[in-house]
Formats: structure tokens, C-alpha cells, sequence
């Protein structure tokens, strides 16, 4: 019997045939339910028939009065049982069970219940227009015809046995194989008496029978922690609305300064073996110590299930799941309501580009390519190992939008990183010539996965205003962050790689040659407007040998950290939200290491702790002066005083609030020069006032600065203004002085 038994229905003929007994012992039948359960009985009466391996006896008893209708007898070498009973049919029944062991229970029959799935959710999964496939797919606590249970369902349209397997059961599949929903491909059960905490998984023969490795389930609310791989019932979080302030913290002319953190290497705990924090203990010591710091939100590398610790979470197998590592799921939740308690918005990366090929996951999951694409040119990213979704397909698209809704609403973070935009948009993406397909057009635009972040975007638009999505998207494609009707990919933000790589390799220079690669700090202007940029210095500058922030500047140690202070005030006065990874906001010295905590006891140190002063000291200026925020993506918010001193590697800029009362004038030296009685040209007379300066002797730095902090216009002009001021410009500093009538 090398496939499925699709056999005709006994159910009113009489006793099962010996080929339809074989079926079900072998978990080989197609269609259980029209032979397990209860079934009209040819001349009155009914059958009950069940699948109980390791029972030694059974009988039916009536669920209201406890009285013994009638006894299954077990069908010859299998543990097939049945019965026929006199009377009406009825779903009213409980079984009561002997095992091998001498042990007695009272179970429900599964297959006394009716289906599960309702009309609407099986055509809108069908269809791929299911906004929320969670609440119809993967397994939800629930009670059916007054009895709690867990319901089950899972998409595998190919697959011609699925059966739920888990510690309920002892992971056999012949004792629960599911129903086919034929309609729309997925097999579904009602479990009564499974509750949260069970451990489950999916055994699935293909469409030729065949066996295949176990799967979790695509939609597990909760999983195991690696190198467990089995998914566990859990209580689906009800929605939760964004909290009132949040769309307005969200918002392009808010002061936005994100803080990146990797929860299993911020801070762990030594006294206990190094072990990672759990939830409600990050929410203690992290959301505190972000808010402190003046952060507005922090963003968290991936917090979906994952098996490998070594990829940081960007190779998820659970996108419903969040990670065990730190406690339950429900932790998470708590989480999230601390930092929006603490006035923290809370953004989590979000993997909708690939997915890992590891047994248990979604790779052929019902023996065929039923998420990624079957041509490898299309379904395998040669840089990652990983495969690729076939965004063409109604249903994954489906699984993947419902996915972010899912963390929008079911958590209620404020905002999702989408991770790898750029692998996603182009079919060429890191492969030689002939070794991709171009689109319908010949082109080598990704046409299928454009239309999926347009979809994702407008259904997070609609359905959750003030929530945000951020792209990681290194390439020059128009549009990102502009909204689809307008031709756009609707991303709110997008991160500016080309600012980032250009600006670590001008500070990475010695100042002596910076003259020769001024650019490298103007250029970024040339576009700036084109989109509403993030500044990221990511955990992505931190690893893989390029060493810590620190590590990348120049000369001795004071020119070191001097030089990481005015990099961080001219990121901090430029145009664009601000992101930093943790560790860079006191100066590690190391490169990060996923596996251990970040060197706190560099803060004994008032170099270090200068370099983490002046990061608070910056997010308190942005987010108290307009003039450093409000037009971040508008060319009338910013001014050029004189981008062209090349040859002393000084910059100079004005930022504007959006009403134009607010000005704030920004000054940079990346040379270890002090520049006395330096005039420069400025918009408008009155008083300019220190703000901040990096060399401030707070932060470390050698305390040199205009004498009285304050700097009075006179009408002398310059640099193409009727006025102007003179300055002291500090050694390699950045200096912000604030206009006053």
C-alpha cells in the first residue's frame, strides 16, 4: 500500500472492510472522518468506530449521565475498534478507555465534532485574501459544543495525510488525522482537552504517500527553544489599539532616535551562567536604561522563533512565534507595554525575504515548493543558504501580510524593520549572469515581490494608522518610502546605507587626508530629500572584522574617542531619524559578540562614560529643539553655510523648525586643529548660544569652545550672508549653537 486509501464510505453498509481497518491502521486513509466517529447504522442504530493504539478495551458512554451505551470490540491485529449502538445517533458520547497498562481514562472523540473552519475563512484563505489568517490557521485554545479543546488547521493542499502529533499523543500519527478542507487546502481537528502548554507538531505524507520529516507549524503562537523544534499550543493575544501618543511619536516630523539591541547580548546575567535576561527582566533593566538615554524607540533584532543563535534571528522558523529564549510569549506582550508605559516605541526587525531550510520548517513543507519558488534561480539565496517565498502566490503573500498585522496588533509594537529589501526588489540580486530569471517584461525587477510590500504597506496603512514600516534597502529604487498610489513601495522610512558607508570611511581616514575626501561627508545632502531617510549605524558596522566604532577612528586614544564625538554630533545635527546600535552609545571596544554580554565595565572608565553622556545630551537636544527634527525630509529645513573648506575639513549647517523660528547652526572640525576667531556667515542676526559641543570636558574632550558660549551676529558679511559670527572651533568636535532673538 504504497499511497493514500481514498475508500468508499461504510458507514451505513455495516462493520469496516478489511481494506478501509488496514487503511486506518497504517494512518493511510484519506478521509477519516468518514469512518471515524459516530455514523448512521444500515437498519437503525449507529457506529462508533476509533483508532486507539495501545488500548485493550473500549466502550461508549453517555457524556450527560455517565451510563455505558454499548462496547467498541477491536477488529483483529489492529487497534481499530467498533460498535454499533441501539438508538438515535448522537454526538453526546465520551469513551471510556483500558489501556495496555490497566489504566482506565474518560476521553472525547475528535471525531465526533463538526468542522471547524467556517465558509468566509476557508474561501478568503482560498483566495489569498485572508487579512488575518491567524485567527482561522495554527492552534487556538477554544471550546466546541461545550467542551475545551485546542483547534488545529494547517495549509498543505498537495499533501494526502496530515495528522496532529505531540506529547498528547505520543507523537503517533494514526491516532488524530486531520480533515481536509478541499476548498482551500487545509486540514484542520478539534483536540478536545488539549490545552496551552502541549507540544505539537505536523506528520504529513505527500502527495505520493510518502513520509515526511516532521513539521512545527507555520503558525505557532509559542515554540520550542532550540535544539527543540516542536511548536506549543498557546493563548492567541487578544488586539491590543496603539496607545494614545504613539501615532504622533511615530510621526516624519517627530524626534525619532532609535536604539538597536540584540536581547541575547545586551546585558546577561554572570551570576547565573551568563544566561539571558528574560522578558519582564529586560523590561526592568533595558526600558529604563533607553529611556534614560533619552532613546525615543528601540528597535530589536529579530524576536520571531529561530534555531540558530548565530543568525541573529534573520533566519526565522516561527514568524508567529516569540522567541522562548526569553520566556514565555506572553512576556513579550508585557514588554511591549512597559516601553510604551516608559514612552518607548518599540519597532521589531521583520524577515519576509527568506527562510531557513532546516527539516522542520517550511521548505516542501507538504512535498512540494508550497512557500518558495521551485526553480533555485528563484527559491535559493546563494549568500544565505536559505530559500526564497514565492511571492507570486496569493497564499504566501496572504501568510506573510497577515504576519505583520499580527505583530502590529496582537503585541502592539509601534513598527516593523523589514529586513533585505534589496534581495527582495531585484531577481539578480548577488547572482551571476544566466543564473536568474528576469521578470515577464525581461527585466530584473522582482515584479511579484514589488506588489507584495505595496500590499503589506496599504494593509498596515488601513489597518493600523500610526504604526510604522521601516526598509533596510541599500540600492537606489525610487520611491521606498513614498505611498503606493503615488507609485511608491509606502514604506514610512528607509534606512540611507549610502549616508552610512560613506561617512565610516571618511572617519575611518586620518585627518591629514580627509581634505582630499570631503565629499564623502557632502554628498549625502545631494539626495537627502529623495526619501525619508533613517541614519543607521547598525549592528551590520559592528561585526564580520570591521570591528567597533571606536576601533574604526583614527590615531591615539584621545583622537579616538574625540573623533567618535564629532561623528555622533554631525550624525545627530544631519538631516534624518537616527538609529544606534548598543554598545556604540558608550564607545565598545571590541566587535560585537552575539554570544556574550556588551563591556559594561568600560563605564569605570570617563572616556567611555563621556562618549554615553554626550549620546543622552544629543537625544535630549534633538527631541527638545524643533529646529533638529520637524523638517528632517524637507529641503527648506536645512542650509548649507559652507560645505566647501575642504582643505581644513570643516562643514558648517543650519537646521529649521518647520514654522522657521527655530534655528540651530551645526559646525564641524574633523581635524585635530583649534580654530580661533573663525567668522561664519549666518541667516539671522541675534545671539547664537551653545547648545553643545562635543569637546566639552563632560564628554572627555580638551574643553575648548567660544569664551562665553555665545556668539552676537554682527552685520559683516559672509559666506554669502549679511551677517555673521566668530567662533573658537574646538579640535575634531562638533559644536551646535542655537539662534536667540
Amino acid at each position: 500500500m504504497n499511497g493514500i486509501d481514498f475508500l468508499p464510505d461504510p458507514a451505513v453498509q455495516g462493520a469496516l472492510d478489511d481494506a478501509t481497518v488496514a487503511a486506518l491502521q497504517a494512518a493511510r486513509h484519506g478521509d477519516p472522518f468518514s469512518v471515524l466517529g459516530p455514523h448512521p447504522r444500515l437498519g437503525g442504530g449507529w457506529w462508533v468506530r476509533v483508532v486507539l493504539p495501545t488500548a485493550q478495551a473500549a466502550a461508549v458512554i453517555d457524556a450527560r449521565t455517565g451510563a455505558t451505551l454499548g462496547p467498541l470490540e477491536r477488529r483483529p491485529d489492529s487497534d481499530v475498534f467498533e460498535g454499533g449502538l441501539p438508538g438515535e445517533s448522537t454526538c453526546e458520547y465520551r469513551l471510556r478507555v483500558t489501556w495496555a497498562t490497566g489504566a482506565i481514562d474518560l476521553i472525547d472523540d475528535p471525531y465526533r465534532y463538526p468542522p471547524i473552519l467556517g465558509e468566509m475563512d476557508a474561501w478568503l484563505l482560498a483566495e489569498g485574501r485572508h487579512l488575518r489568517p491567524f485567527e482561522a490557521l495554527g492552534a487556538c485554545e477554544t471550546v466546541l459544543l461545550g467542551v475545551a479543546g485546542t483547534r488545529f488547521a494547517v495549509w498543505a493542499p498537495t499533501a494526502t495525510r496530515v495528522s496532529v502529533v505531540g506529547s498528547f499523543n505520543h507523537w503517533d500519527g494514526r491516532r488524530h488525522p486531520m480533515r481536509l478542507r478541499r476548498e482551500c487546502g487545509v486540514w484542520e481537528l478539534f483536540l478536545p482537552g488539549v490545552g496551552a502548554g502541549a507540544l505539537y507538531k505536523y506528520e504529513i505524507l505527500d502527495a505520493n504517500g510518502g513520509l515526511l520529516p516532521l513539521r512545527a507549524d507555520p503558525l505557532a503562537l509559542q515554540a520550542e527553544l532550540r535544539p527543540g523544534t516542536a511548536s506549543i499550543v498557546s493563548r492567541m493575544p487578544p488586539r491590543l489599539p496603539l496607545p494614545t501618543g504613539r501615532e504622533r511619536a511615530n510621526a516624519l516630523d517627530a524626534p525619532i532616535s532609535i536604539y538597536e539591541v540584540h536581547l541575547g547580548s545586551w546585558r546577561r546575567k554572570p551570576e547565573d551562567g551568563q544566561r539571558w535576561l528574560n522578558w519582564d527582566e529586560l523590561a526592568d533593566e533595558l526600558v529604563p536604561y533607553a529611556r534614560d538615554m533619552g532613546f525615543t524607540h528601540l528597535e530589536l533584532l529579530p524576536v520571531h522563533e529561530h534555531p540558530f543563535d548565530g543568525s541573529w534571528g534573520y533566519q526565522p522558523t516561527g514568524l508567529y512565534a516569540p522567541t522562548s529564549r526569553f520566556g514565555e510569549a506572553a512576556g513579550f506582550r508585557r514588554f511591549v507595554q512597559r516601553c510604551h508605559d516608559e514612552d518607548l516605541g518599540v519597532l521589531v526587525d521583520w524577515v519576509p525575504a527568506h527562510f531557513p531550510s532546516d527539516a522542520h520548517g517550511l521548505g516542501r513543507f507538504d512535498g512540494t515548493c508550497l512557500y518558495e519558488h521551485a526553480d533555485p534561480r528563484e527559491g535559493f539565496h546563494r549568500d544565505w543558504n536559505t530559500l526564497i517565498y514565492n511571492f507570486g502566490r496569493q497564499e504566501v503573500q496572504n501568510f506573510l501580510v497577515g504576519n505583520a498585522l499580527f505583530w502590529l496588533e496582537r503585541y502592539g509594537v509601534d513598527g516593523l524593520r523589514v529586513d533585505a529589501v534589496a534581495s527582495m526588489l531585484y531577481r539578480d540580486y548577488s547572482r551571476p549572469p544566466g543564473e536568474w530569471v528576469p521578470n515577464r517584461h525581461g527585466g530584473r525587477e522582482n515584479l511579484e515581490a514589488i506588489a507584495f510590500l505595496r500590499r503589506m504597506n496599504e494593509v498596515v496603512g488601513t489597518e493600523r494608522p500610526g504604526a510604522i514600516t521601516v526598509a533596510e534597502e541599500s540600492t537606489a529604487f525610487p520611491g521606498v518610502s513614498r505611498p503606493p498610489y503615488a507609485g511608491g513601495l509606502g514604506f514610512h522610512y528607509k534606512w540611507n546605507m549610502g549616508w552610512m558607508h560613506d561617512t565610516l570611511a571618511y572617519m575611518a581616514r586620518d585627518p591629514i587626508h580627509r581634505q582630499y575626501h570631503h565629499d564623502e561627508l557632502t554628498f549625502g545632502l545631494v539626495y537627502a530629500f529623495h526619501e525619508n531617510f533613517v541614519l543607521p549605524l547598525s549592528h551590520d558596522e559592528v561585526v564580520h572584522g570591521k570591528g567597533s566604532l571606536i576601533g574604526r577612528m583614527p590615531g591615539d586614544r584621545w583622537q579616538k574617542f574625540a573623533n567618535l564625538r564629532a561623528y555622533l554630533g554631525f550624525m545627530w545635527g544631519h538631516p534624518g531619524k537616527k538609529l544606534l546600535f548598543m554598545g556604540g552609545e558608550f564607545a565598545q571596544e571590541r566587535e560585537w559578540n552575539h554570544d556574550t554580554s556588551l563591556d559594561w565595565h568600560l563605564l569605570g572608565d570617563p572616556l567611555h562614560t563621556g562618549v554615553q553622556r554626550l549620546v543622552r545630551d544629543l537625544n535630549g537636544l534633538l527631541r527638545a529643539n524643533p529646529a533638529l527634527h520637524e523638517r528632517d525630509f524637507a529641503p527648506d529645513g536645512f542650509e548649507w553655510i559652507d560645505h566647501r573648506n575642504a582643505a581644513q575639513s570643516l562643514l558648517s549647517f543650519v537646521r529649521r523648525s518647520a514654522d522657521g523660528d527655530e534655528l540651530m547652526l551645526v559646525v564641524c572640525n574633523f581635524t585635530p586643529t583649534v580654530h580661533v576667531a573663525m567668522r561664519l556667515g549666518v541667516p539671522r542676526a541675534g545671539r547664537w548660544v551653545e547648545r553643545l559641543n562635543t569637546d566639552s570636558h563632560h564628554y572627555g574632550g580638551s574643553n575648548v569652545g567660544t569664551p562665553t558660549s555665545t556668539a552676537h551676529s554682527v552685520p559683516v558679511p559672509c559666506h554669502g550672508r549679511e551677517d555673521s559670527v566668530v567662533l573658537t572651533v574646538p579640535p575634531l568636535a562638533t559644536v551646535m549653537l542655537q539662534w536667540t532673538p
